[in-house]
Parts: structure tokens; sequence; C-alpha cells
């Protein structure tokens, strides 16, 4: 083999064991709690209690204010824009439309064990909210979700709930339970629909 091919060969098998790493963080960060009322295979409707979040609003597309999103809260998180302490990182990073304006907002769940009077004050442009318990409509898929994607499975999810008598109560929402790195086959994604 010559140089430059094992050159080549080592670099992939360090990206390979560098994605294997963060996928099984990834498969070990916490997740919200939820009681499973009905699994249907990629379906399911859920039961989620009361969570403490950690938000922001960013400005541009839905892939743009993603990331702009993501590395507010990350900074935020790991106490990077704020004095103190880190939080532990969660999964999924929770995305959708922004109720006023055009922007797209971000979510973070937070740990459990922390109520909001232990959590940090927020760093500018990040916010604490509590998400109310409440009934999700659910569809799992993998791959790297684009806005194509993500329309032609909410639109199946929507074509689920109304075969079974379930009422949406809010806009979807995009839950990414993996990171870039991860290859798509391996990631987990899911659209999510509050029921009445």
């Amino acid at each position: 083999m010559g140089k430059a091919r094992w050159i080549a060969a080592a670099a992939a098998g360090t990206a390979a064991v560098a994605a294997a790493a963060y996928y099984l963080n990834e498969r070990n960060s916490e997740k919200p709690e939820y009681d499973l009322l009905v699994e249907e295979g990629r379906f399911a409707l859920r039961a989620y209690p009361a969570m403490m979040m950690a938000e922001t609003v960013q400005a541009g597309q839905r892939e743009t204010a993603l990331g702009n999103g993501f590395r507010v809260l990350a900074d935020y998180i790991f106490a990077r824009s704020r004095p103190g302490k880190k939080i532990a990182m969660t999964s999924p990073v929770l995305s959708d439309r922004a109720q006023e304006g055009d922007g797209w907002r971000t979510r973070f769940v937070m740990p459990r064990k922390l109520h909001k009077s232990e959590l940090p004050d927020p760093a500018p442009g990040v916010e604490l909210t509590e998400q109310p318990a409440r009934k999700v409509a659910a569809i799992r898929f993998s791959g790297s979700a684009d806005d194509a994607m993500l329309a032609e499975n909410e639109a199946i999810l929507r074509e689920w709930m109304a075969a079974n008598s379930l009422e949406p109560a809010g806009d979807a929402e995009y839950a990414f339970y993996n990171s870039p790195f991860i290859p798509g086959p391996l990631r987990r994604n899911e659209v999510l629909i509050p029921v009445a």
C-alpha cells in the first residue's frame, strides 16, 4: 500500500472511531421521559411530563437558524457565555418555527434533576421556559433530515393522526438526536405534533 493510500485509510479509520464515540455518547445522553400510549411501527403517541427548556430564536432558513441556535444554547450549557458550572447535554435538540416573525426556535431540554431555581441565569439571547405536560404524536426516521424529508414525514404523520382520530393542538416540531458527525443511516430524527 502506498503512503498516500495508507494515510487516507488511517484518516478514514480515525474518523470512524470518532463518529462511533460520538454515537455512543449520544445514545447514552439523557432523554425526556414519557409514557408510551400507542406504538405502531414508526408512529407513537406519547405523554410527556412538564419539562424545563433553554431556548433561543434565530433568523434565517431552518438549517442556518438551527446551527446558530445550537451554538447559542451550547455556549449557555457549557458555560462559555456565562459564569458557573456546565450543564449536561441532553437529546434531542428541538426545532420549530418561532411564534412571531420569520425565525426558528431551537430548544434544549434541561436535565431532570435541575429545578429552574438551580439553573444558571440565561445568557443574552437565551430564555428558560417550562414546557407544560402534553401528549405528542411522533414519527421516527433516519437520514440527514433536510426540509423535504421533514415535510414528507410530517405529511405521513398527519395522515396517521387523522386515521386514528388524533386532533393536532399545535405546529410540528422537529427532534434531532444526533450530531452532524453521525452518518445519516445511523441518525434518529422525529417529527412531533402536539395532540389535543
